[in-house]
C-alpha cells in the first residue's frame, strides 16, 4: 500500500541525503518525494510517497523523527486530506492533429504553456490518477518528454502540521543531548597516553 508522508524539517544541507539514506538502509523505494521551503524560511516540508505496510511505515515514521534535522512527520494516508502534482507534457502535435490534442487538454482542464511547429507543452495539475489518465490519452499522439513534481499534500481543515511549544521544548532538549552526546564521544575517542591518533595530537598541540 501507498502511503504518503508529510515531513517537517530543518532547511539545512544534508537533511535531504539523510532522510532518503534511511529509507535506502531500510530498503525502501521512495515513489516521490517533493520538498520546499515554507512561509518560516528556516524549515522545509517534505512529502514523501513509499509503498510498504502499515507496521513498517509507522516504524520508519519514528525512525525519521529521530533525525537530527527532522522536526515532525505525519502519516497523511488515512487522513482526510488534498493532493495535487504538476507534470509538464511535451507531446507530438502536427497541424493536422493539434486541434484534437488540445480539445483532450481542455477536457482535462490543463493549459498549454509552450507550441512548436511540430509539438504542444501542456501542463497537468491534480491528482495522480487524473495526471496518469491523460498521459495514457497523450501517448496515442507520442509523448516526447515528461517532467512531474511527485505528490505534494496537506490534511483539510484546521488540522495542520506543526510543532507545539511544549513538542518545541522537547526537542530542543533532546537536540542539546543529542549534540553533547557527540561531543563526549569525540573527545572519549582520542583517549589519553603515547599512542594517540595523530588528529587528536594535532587537535591538543593546537
Amino acid at each position: 500500500m501507498k502511503h504518503t508522508l508529510a515531513a517537517l524539517v530543518e532547511n539545512t544541507p544534508g537533511t535531504l541525503m539523510r532522510i532518503a539514506g534511511l529509507f535506502a538502509r531500510r530498503g525502501f523505494n521512495i515513489e516521490s518525494l517533493s520538498v520546499g521551503a515554507t512561509h518560516d524560511p528556516t524549515k522545509s516540508r517534505m512529502t514523501i510517497v513509499v509503498d510498504g505496510d502499515e507496521r513498517t511505515i509507522e516504524q520508519v515514521s519514528k525512525q525519521l523523527n529521530k533525525l537530527i534535522n527532522v522536526i515532525k512527520v505525519s502519516d497523511l494516508t488515512m487522513d482526510d486530506h488534498v493532493a495535487r502534482e504538476i507534470a509538464l507534457v511535451k507531446i507530438h502535435a502536427p497541424s493536422l492533429r493539434r486541434y484534437a490534442l488540445m480539445q483532450i487538454v481542455e477536457v482535462f482542464r490543463g493549459k498549454v504553456i509552450d507550441i512548436a511547429r511540430e509539438s504542444l507543452t501542456v501542463e497537468m495539475t491534480g491528482d495522480e490518477e487524473k495526471v496518469q489518465a491523460f498521459l495514457e490519452l497523450a501517448k496515442e499522439f507520442g509523448i516526447k518528454e515528461v517532467v512531474r513534481t511527485g505528490k505534494i499534500a496537506m490534511a483539510r481543515g484546521s488540522k495542520r502540521l506543526h510543532v507545539t511549544e511544549e513538542e518545541e521544548t522537547d526537542g530542543k532538549d533532546l537536540l542539546r543531548r543529542r549534540r553533547g552526546f557527540e561531543g563526549t564521544r569525540g573527545q572519549a575517542s582520542c583517549g589519553s597516553g603515547l599512542r594517540q591518533p595523530r588528529a587528536c595530537a594535532s587537535a591538543e598541540s593546537k
